[in-house]
């Protein structure tokens, strides 16, 4: 029986029904913390614990990981995630190489980053869910078949650890219990980072093994890249809802504004969340209203991969997160424009901003930039003018990870506020 209070990286190898219970987790708090408010959590099914591994918290992630059903395919699955753990350190094109490998050498197991993580401590604070259990299985694993001293010298160099087919289940689950918010990179007094592991594990899912959550695979990225949106929305969907905008925003300030659509050689080519259009159409309809306002020489993209900044890829296959932002720079430069801006989506910011630098050459490359800045300068050069007697409510800023810890991100929005708040 495995213990979840003195669970060890090795003990994920180990068969039992599984390592955490939901009574196991923190209470949640406020409302639900009173008598009869916290909602009923239902037992897993028992046909789910016979396809997916439930093994690890009763939840599952990765609904396309099923159990074996003979000794071959589980050698077959094991194997295979031992080629793509052997190419993390060898892949030339692995733009975190050098990050991964210092994250990987120098731990101090100061455990300052457990603190900082909010997954762990709602988690009451479960040793599963520490950030630097999930990097030291990876250690473990990657020493022990992955270097010349592994067989050999495994208790001394810390490279205990077997694999089966529970094991490789069990931390590709744990490596979606991590956001990427990357609160442990900068919380580190050696500035690692281990959100790196996590990711890393989800490439050799996908990339290796052909192992990802649909909701990020069928249903996002292979979605959008047949479609040109996540959403699923296509071309004349998109027209018709660009249509819709200018029709509320009349009928709403009594302004009559015409969206620019495919304006060759504009300034800025503004490109939204498509989720936007669907679910919260007042953002981009305030986009419109305020560049129309400062006259700013924008448009919008009705190209295919032209209207949407989402990019799922991300957060687990590098190579379908590269022939995204390589179809949204196409649109970009088949329209003329001088930069692109990512309307209100943090990790489009991440993803255009960051990640694209990285993955596309000079030639393939066009300026990306956060509307955050621009809107600052529209403010504080006159450009947008404010009343702000009509705001007199309080006001709460959300720091989204993506924007401010992982971009710098800071001073125009707080900015912006004293200025119209």
């Amino acid at each position: 029986m495995v213990n979840p209070k003195d669970l060890r990286p090795k003990d994920l190898g180990k068969a039992c029904e599984q390592l955490i219970q939901i009574e196991d987790l923190m209470p949640l708090s406020f409302p639900y913390d009173q008598p009869g408010m916290e909602p009923e959590f239902p037992e897993v099914k028992p046909e789910w614990r016979e396809r997916y591994c439930t093994s690890l918290d009763g939840c599952v992630a990765l609904d396309t990981l099923q159990r074996p059903q003979t000794e071959a395919e589980e050698i077959e699955l094991v194997q295979k995630f031992l080629n793509g753990l052997e190419k993390v350190f060898s892949d030339a094109n692995n733009g975190v190489l050098q990050p991964l490998y210092l994250s990987f050498e120098y731990c101090a197991k100061c455990d300052t980053c457990s603190d900082a993580c909010h997954i762990y401590k709602a988690s009451g604070d479960k040793e599963l869910y520490r950030p630097i259990f999930r990097a030291d299985a990876f250690r473990k694993i990657y020493k022990n078949y992955c270097t010349r001293g592994g067989k050999l010298k495994k208790k001394f160099i810390g490279a205990d650890m077997e694999v089966n087919w529970e094991t490789v289940a069990r931390l590709g689950e744990l490596a979606y219990r991590c956001n990427l918010c990357r609160r442990c990179a900068q919380t580190c007094p050696l500035g690692l980072d281990n959100s790196l592991f996590a990711k890393e594990i989800r490439k050799i899912f996908s990339q290796e093994m052909g192992i990802a959550p649909s909701s990020l695979h069928k249903k996002g990225t292979e979605l959008q890249l047949k479609t040109g949106s996540s959403t699923g929305i296509g071309k004349a969907a998109f027209l018709d809802m660009v249509e819709f905008l200018e029709e509320d925003i009349e009928d709403r300030i009594g302004r009559k504004i015409k969206i620019p659509i495919d304006k060759e050689g504009a300034d800025i080519l503004l490109i939204h969340n498509a989720g936007e259009f669907v679910a919260w159409p007042e953002n981009p309809a305030a986009f419109a209203i305020l560049f129309d306002e400062a006259g700013v020489d924008w448009t919008l993209s009705s190209e295919m991969m032209g209207y949407d900044s989402v990019n799922y890829g991300i957060w687990y296959d590098d190579i379908q997160a590269k022939k995204i932002v390589k179809e949204q720079m196409e649109a970009a430069k088949n329209l003329g424009v001088k930069r692109i801006v990512i309307g209100e989506c943090g990790h489009a910011h991440k993803a255009s901003a960051i990640v694209a630098d990285r993955m596309l050459n000079g030639e393939d490359k066009i300026p990306v930039e956060s509307f955050l800045p621009i809107m600052w300068e529209l403010v504080m050069t006159g450009r947008l003018k404010f009343d702000p007697s009509k705001n007199n409510f309080p006001v709460t800023l959300h720091d989204p990870c993506n924007m401010v810890r992982q971009m710098g991100i800071v001073k125009p929005q707080r900015e912006i506020l004293k200025v119209i708040a």
